[in-house]
């Protein structure tokens, strides 16, 4: 039975876009579903800053009439002028198990892409890095985080079989938290706050987090992440966004600001409680109970499991153990507060620093990732 492609195009079509991935992943303990309302506010014009420079069409497989996949073709045009290519994205995509929807579906976002001077595909890749991004290559019997993709394993296989190469590979750890931290950090730490003449700052409460330091932190990511794959710098507008979305819900003691002497910014480390389990018991959808399952893990009992969204140093100061200094400014939080465990985003395989960090903490790699690229 033939697939057929549809742009979406109405409100239904967009309920049946953001809907699917609940049916497909009904059965599955480890799936952890984005908010339905926050993935049509991100693939709205209106809601969205990345519009500014991004376009974008949402599609859905049909067959028979009934949705068997969807996918988001991308093109993010800053990103291309920086990285001097001329490259369309696949994001937002998901499958039955049947090779020929997936192919349908990537065959679609190649035409479309081809319409508008692109000469390459590649993904899974979101409107910038704060998207989720990169297919799960292993580690399919864990629960997702909430900034990452799951995805089931045939996902990969197809790829592959249609032709896709590696554009990035990630890997993800989960590090044990010790009672007592390894001396050897503590020694590092001091020498390297002494020796740099640096503070470590914890804003007070999220007024201070929001008022003072967001923009400082957006600023210096857009400056230590500016050689990594894909990645395009965040604008004032998205900077905006974030700061309106997020900074209200964030616990500011797992937020470890480094300020030099010049009172600049120059470390910072993105901490949260994991909201992975209570995402996945939302189903997507905050009403009528979802957002009790997410304010009782904010507030009330929270996971024991912490992510670590993510550290930036500045490019003057890597390399000369930052690292360290972060991570032990929040370990006496962290056991307060009875976490026991931390789960890393996505790390790239080339990222041989902050590779080499966790070996000085008890971890394991328990989930790898890829994007994909290919010439269309």
């Amino acid at each position: 039975m033939s697939v057929t492609i549809v742009p979406v195009q109405t409100k239904r079509q967009m309920r049946q876009f953001v809907n699917f991935t609940l049916e497909l992943y009904k059965d599955c303990p480890y799936y952890v579903p984005e908010l339905t309302i926050d993935t049509k506010a991100t693939l709205d014009p209106k809601k969205n800053p990345a519009f500014e420079f991004c376009e974008a069409q949402p599609m859905l497989a049909l067959r028979e009439g009934r949705v068997v996949g969807r996918v988001v073709a991308l093109i993010n045009k800053r990103v291309n002028e920086v990285w001097n290519y001329k490259v369309v994205r696949f994001s937002w995509i998901d499958f039955i198990e049947d090779y020929e929807v997936c192919k349908a579906l990537l065959d679609a976002v190649c035409a479309w892409g081809r319409e508008r001077g692109m000469n390459k595909l590649e993904g899974p890749m979101g409107f910038t890095d704060w998207d989720r991004e990169g297919a799960m290559t292993s580690g399919f019997d864990r629960i997702a985080t909430l900034a990452t993709i799951y995805n089931y394993p045939y996902y990969a296989k197809y790829y592959e079989r249609y032709g896709l190469g590696v554009g990035a590979d990630w890997l993800e750890h989960l590090v044990t938290m010790p009672e007592v931290f390894p001396e050897r950090y503590d020694k590092m730490a001091n020498l390297i706050r002494d020796r740099y003449n640096l503070k470590v700052v914890f804003a007070k409460n999220n007024s201070e987090l929001k008022n003072v330091h967001a923009k400082r932190i957006f600023a210096l990511l857009n400056q230590c992440y500016a050689h990594l794959y894909g990645f395009s710098p965040v604008s004032d507008k998205q900077i905006d966004k974030y700061v309106a979305d997020y900074i209200p819900f964030v616990d500011v003691s797992l937020i470890p600001l480094i300020y030099n002497q010049n009172d600049e910014l120059v470390a910072c480390a993105i901490v949260m409680p994991s909201l992975a389990k209570a995402m996945h018991r939302t189903h997507g959808k905050l009403f009528p109970f979802g957002w009790w399952h997410l304010v009782k893990s904010l507030y009330l009992k929270h996971d024991d499991t912490l992510e670590l969204l993510l550290i930036g140093i500045r490019p003057d100061f890597q390399g000369k153990g930052l690292n360290a200094l972060l991570i032990s400014a929040m370990h006496p939080v962290i056991r307060r507060k009875g976490y026991v465990k931390a789960e890393t985003n996505c790390e790239l395989v080339t990222n041989d620093k902050m590779q080499n960090f966790w070996n000085y903490l008890p971890h394991e790699t328990h989930k790898t990732r890829r994007a994909y690229i290919m010439d269309i």
